[in-house]
């Protein structure tokens, strides 16, 4: 049985021109784009999309599905809740058109599976496990009252988010750990964080020897290092050891755009969760220290957008809402066309996400056999993009070639 999509007008995001293209799906793969219209056969599921537009599923590149509460330092909540937090979040980005999300600390190996095996209708989920921090680093939420045994469980809801790993040895055994458990990549928390009231912005974490470690346990698994950081020193120091993500990098200035550009690093802007934090954290307990902090970053995260664009860097797509936040995913979208056209921050959440994620040719576009993500749309997003961020105007959901909403 195939499904086939017929005399919409299609999104080619290499060229970022609509084509008209007839869409044929067999199973999860698109096996044909026909110029004229295709004819189905008994048993197949013919969509007219005339007048429509389509678009491949959207991917977010910087998410932590397990997190269930503003407040990482909140106790450490019941694995069995979170899950179950994971799963809402899951099927909720779906439903935005998410079709795919990028985990950077916090989902394992078993969300994944439940969404492979269908037990979980979400996103097609990618995953780096918990990202690693040092002692007293963004990931580390213990209470500075707590001078318990090295290593001990941090007791916070950051715990499925991070762990503690001082030293080579440490770092090294965090990675393998991580990579056996089939991570897609690395995640280190590289700098001082909004999150963490204990650090600050302009703090850098972790040694060379210690980066360098990573590095190669990372190469020897033909993977990558995805960094949270935000000021420029912090940025250079991890495009030194080889970092090829830049996750947030609010404080990006001229010079270090430049060495992130001649290290072919992508840049992960995450704009809306700063946005969200300075007008609801309070309402859920997010810490005053950490509150006080958004001033800065909130307003440069549009500039280091800006900074970027100049310099030829490739953007990504990326969110890191927490909790109740999670409902604003699709908002950043908002933000990023306050500073961009539609289509930049388009191909940002498909074809640039893709290759970050090591995809392309599979996720983030159309074309013959590339999973059969896609979204049809009722008005044209390159002109508004409220075509997205306006369910309603998603008609088709589609991931993997089963649709998850249909309201043609």
């Amino acid at each position: 049985m195939k499904t086939i999509i017929n005399n919409g007008q299609v999104l080619n995001v290499h060229t970022s021109q609509y084509e008209k293209k007839n869409i044929v799906i067999e199973s999860d793969k698109i096996t044909g784009l026909a110029d004229s219209p295709v004819t189905g056969e008994k048993g197949d599921v013919v969509i007219d999309a005339a007048g429509k537009y389509i678009i491949p599923g959207l991917i977010d590149a910087h998410v932590h599905i397990t997190s269930a509460t503003v407040d990482l330092a909140t106790p450490q909540l019941p694995i069995t809740y979170t899950t179950c937090c994971a799963a809402k979040n899951l099927a909720d980005a779906l439903l935005r058109g998410f079709t795919t999300m990028r985990d950077v600390g916090g989902a394992d190996f078993g969300l994944a599976m439940a969404v492979n095996n269908g037990m979980v209708k979400g996103s097609r989920l990618f995953y780096c496990g918990r990202a690693l921090s040092q002692t007293g680093g963004h990931g580390d939420f213990r209470a500075m009252t707590y001078d318990g045994e090295y290593g001990a469980p941090m007791q916070s809801s950051a715990t499925t988010i991070g762990q503690i790993a001082d030293g080579v040895t440490e770092v090294r055994r965090a990675c393998r750990s991580e990579l056996r458990k089939n991570a897609s990549f690395i995640k280190i928390m590289a700098a001082g964080g909004v999150a963490s009231p204990d650090d600050r912005l302009t703090d850098t974490q972790f040694s060379g020897e210690e980066l360098t470690a990573i590095y190669e346990e990372a190469q020897a698994k033909s993977t990558y290092i995805a960094a949270h950081v935000l000021s420029p020193k912090a940025i250079q120091i991890c495009l030194k050891y080889g970092v090829r993500s830049i996750e947030h990098g609010n404080l990006l200035d001229e010079e270090t755009a430049v060495m992130m550009k001649e290290k072919g690093a992508y840049l992960i802007p995450t704009i809306i969760t700063y946005d969200a934090l300075a007008r609801r954290g309070a309402d859920y307990q997010f810490p005053e220290e950490s509150i006080k902090k958004l001033g800065s970053v909130r307003v440069q995260a549009l500039e280091a957008v800006k900074i970027a664009r100049r310099h030829g860097i490739k953007i990504g797509f990326g969110t890191d809402l927490l909790g109740p936040l999670w409902e604003e995913q699709i908002n950043e979208f908002t933000l990023r066309s306050t500073i961009e056209k539609p289509i930049d921050t388009i191909i940002s959440a498909t074809k640039i996400n893709a290759e970050v994620l090591n995809q392309s040719g599979n996720l983030g576009e159309i074309s013959e056999q590339a999973f059969a993500d896609i979204l049809i749309l009722g008005k044209d997003p390159l002109k508004e993009i409220t075509a997205i961020t306006d369910n309603r105007n998603i008609q088709v959901i589609m991931k993997a070639g089963t649709i998850y909403k249909n309201t043609l």
